[in-house]
This record gives structure tokens, C-alpha cells and sequence, in this order.
């Protein structure tokens, strides 16, 4: 069989392939921009195996750059883009169930292939086209199958988090986990917690905004891999609950986050921390949670404190898990508030001081005040009138 690779990405790197093969070695793509144009999705960074070494990659290509030479890993600068090339290897015993504790460079194609996670990343492809399937990875695409790239116990040993790999590529493909590979998953889910939570949470990220969300959360829960990421351990229940939610792909992974954290009943400032996810997607869940928390009567105030940004994350939410609920309504809502940020408030502390209100806490709440009358429209939002009223505000007594 072969693979079309008039992809420009793969079309750019093809030179990189026939120069090493000049050279007198072996050179393939492999992974996942193979797989992924095989089923027909858009690829991305392209990699390419290699039965040069590292020093001999170094000495065909002028520019290199070692990114993970102990790896077997070397950049190929070529017009301004990056190959990474990596040379054939077989691993070691894996002691920390993450890590080989050394690695072995081979000349073998099919001793570098068969180290790999699933059949379906285990395709080589020359820069012809032509497809090395070693494992019968063609067929378990065919039949949308993710199976172990032979005995699976070991490919989890090796490194754990390929359990949440085969989650993650179950929500995010569409597919299913071949039984074997299954039944492997759950007599070794413990060994999920050897691995960081950094990268645990990269792959559930991934899956909470995959098209078939229901397919990787069921297997989560089946397989007890749930009971080894952080925190989740206490919530079959929920989790239960959140896999049964309509299939329909999140468009964020805020929106993800959102949605379980709220029918998992947990406070998202003490929850997500766990989870090492980034400030940024943190403050927006809060934002987020907190205003699902007041549907389906939000306040003006309820949608002003929440943010554009979380207004978009609810109105998803809250239509998939209520089909009456009209997204736009929220969203229009929102729209029709006087301001949306204090920094559109036609008041100001320079001009209260100017007015001679001293500085102070004091200050600080009358501007407060004015802020939520605006918003909820008791007070229109103009200079002069304000201005009489945060007045009339500072001389009431304390």
C-alpha cells in the first residue's frame, strides 16, 4: 500500500529521507503524521526514523541540533524548518515504569518498530510512499481498533502513561480498545502512579475535547485508571454521571473542565491546582463554574463578574446539559449589560478625589458601589450622575 505524501509537510521532508538513503541508511516517517493522514486528518510536525547514528545524521547534514542525543535524537535544519531524526533503537528495562534505564541503538527497522505503544503508530513510510506495516496496523485503522504493538502488559511497563494514551486516542480518533489491550489497561492502572501529573493531565486534556468523549471516559472508569489521576479517585459516581453527558465534542478544554468540575460538586481553586493546569485556564473555570453554579437566573452581576470569556465556556455547558437551554441567550445577555469592564465606568477615584472625597478604603467601596448599580441598571452610566452619587454616597455615615 502506499501513502500519498503530497502533504507539504511530508513533501518538504521528503529531500531530508533521500539525502540520508544517499548516504547509504534507512530513513522513514513514522508516528502520528502518519497515522493521522492515513485516516485522512491534518498532520503536524512530521518525524522521521533513521538507521544512521546520531554523529553519522551530524556528518550528512551541516546544520544539526542535538534536542535529545542521548535519545537517539538530532534536529536537521533544512531552509529554516526543523526535522527531528531519530535513530532505530531498542530500550532497556524500565524501573520507574516511565523511563528505559538506558537506551540501544540498532540498525533494525522492525526492532525500532515493535518498541512502539499501539499498531496504528507503529507504520513506516519511505519516501516513495511505500507502507511498512510490521504489525498489522493497517487493519486495526480499518477497523478503527487501538491494540498493543505485541504484548501489552510489557508496552505498559515500559512507560505507564500509554494507558492514558489509549484513552485519549479512543476520545480523540474515534476509536475502540481492542479486549486484550483492554483487560491489560486495567490489571496494570496502578501503575499510572509513577507517572507525573503533568503529563497524565496532557493526555486527559486531549480526551475531555475528543469526538467521542463517552468511548475514552467509559474506558477511564472501567478500567479503575480514574482511581490513580489526581483526585478523582472519591468520584466514580460523577464521573460516571459526566461520561453519560451527550457526545458532542467540547470546544475548549475549559469548557471540559468545566462541565466535570461542576457535576463533580468540588471547588475548582482547590481542585485543578492538583492538576497543574496553567493560572490562565484555572481563573477561566472558576469564572466559569461559578456562573453555571447561579443558571438558570443569573444575575446582571453573575454575568459581568464572570468575563466574555466565561459567558462563551457556560452558554456550551449549559445547552449540553440542558437541550432547552438556548446558548445566545446567555450570550445576549451579556451583550446587552451598560459596561463590561471597570475600565469603561464613566467614574473614576482621580475624579473623586478631585470632588474631595479623601482617598481610602472608604473610596474603594463607594466606587464599588457605583460599578454594581451601573451594572444592574439602577444608575446610568454618566459622568455627572455618578459623580452626584458617589457624593451623596460618601457623606452617609459609616
Amino acid at each position: 500500500m502506499q501513502l500519498d505524501l503530497n502533504q507539504p509537510d511530508f513533501k518538504a521532508a521528503i529531500p531530508i529521507l533521500k539525502k540520508i538513503e544517499a548516504a547509504g541508511y534507512e530513513a522513514y516517517f513514522v508516528g502520528g503524521s502518519v497515522r493521522d493522514a492515513l485516516l485522512g486528518l491534518p498532520i503536524h510536525d512530521v518525524d522521521i526514523a533513521s538507521s544512521a547514528y546520531p554523529e553519522e545524521i551530524k556528518r550528512i547534514f551541516k546544520r544539526t541540533v542535538d534536542t535529545g542525543i542521548e535519545h537517539g535524537t538530532v534536529m536537521v535544519l533544512d531552509h529554516g524548518t526543523g526535522y527531528e531524526v531519530t535513530t532505530f533503537r531498542t530500550e532497556s528495562a524500565y524501573q520507574d515504569f516511565r523511563r528505559p534505564d538506558h537506551v540501544t541503538f540498532v540498525r533494525s527497522l522492525a526492532e525500532d518498530l515493535k518498541r512502539r505503544d499501539f499498531t496504528i503508530n507503529a507504520l513506516a513510510v519511505r519516501h516513495d510512499g511505500t507502507i511498512i506495516d510490521l504489525f498489522d496496523g493497517l487493519t486495526d485503522l480499518k477497523n478503527r481498533q487501538l491494540r498493543a504493538v505485541g504484548d501489552p502488559h510489557e508496552r505498559f511497563h515500559e512507560d505507564a502513561l500509554r494507558m492514558m494514551r489509549a484513552v485519549r486516542f479512543e476520545s480523540q480518533l474515534g476509536f475502540h480498545i481492542e479486549a486484550t489491550t483492554k483487560a491489560a489497561i486495567a490489571a496494570n492502572a496502578p501503575l499510572l502512579k509513577h507517572i507525573s501529573v503533568e503529563r497524565i493531565a496532557a493526555e486527559f486534556n486531549r480526551l475531555l475535547v475528543g469526538i467521542d468523549r463517552r468511548a475514552g471516559m467509559q474506558d477511564f472508569l472501567d478500567t479503575h485508571l480514574f482511581a490513580y489521576a489526581p483526585k478523582l479517585a472519591p468520584h466514580q459516581a460523577a464521573l460516571q454521571q459526566f461520561s453519560e453527558l451527550p457526545n458532542q465534542a467540547f470546544t475548549s478544554i475549559a469548557s471540559g473542565w468545566t462541565a466535570l468540575i461542576f457535576m463533580l460538586k468540588v471547588a475548582p481553586e482547590s481542585f485543578l491546582p492538583a492538576w497543574k493546569q496553567s493560572n490562565d485556564l484555572m481563573g477561566l473555570v472558576d469564572q466559569a463554574v461559578t456562573l453555571l453554579r447561579k443558571m438558570p437566573t443569573p444575575t446582571a452581576w453573575d454575568l459581568y463578574s464572570a468575563g466574555s470569556a466565561a459567558v462563551a465556556v457556560v452558554s456550551e455547558v449549559a445547552a449540553l446539559m440542558d437541550h432547552q437551554f438556548v446558548p445566545a441567550s446567555l450570550t445576549t445577555a451579556y451583550e446587552a449589560l451598560p459596561i463590561h469592564s471597570k475600565k469603561t465606568l464613566a467614574l473614576t477615584g482621580r475624579d473623586l478625589i478631585q470632588a474631595g472625597v479623601r482617598p481610602g478604603p472608604a473610596m474603594g467601596k463607594i466606587l464599588h458601589q457605583i460599578e454594581y448599580r451601573v451594572v444592574d441598571g439602577s444608575l446610568p452610566n454618566d459622568s455627572k450622575k455618578l459623580l452626584a452619587a458617589a457624593i451623596e454616597m460618601s457623606r452617609e455615615p459609616s
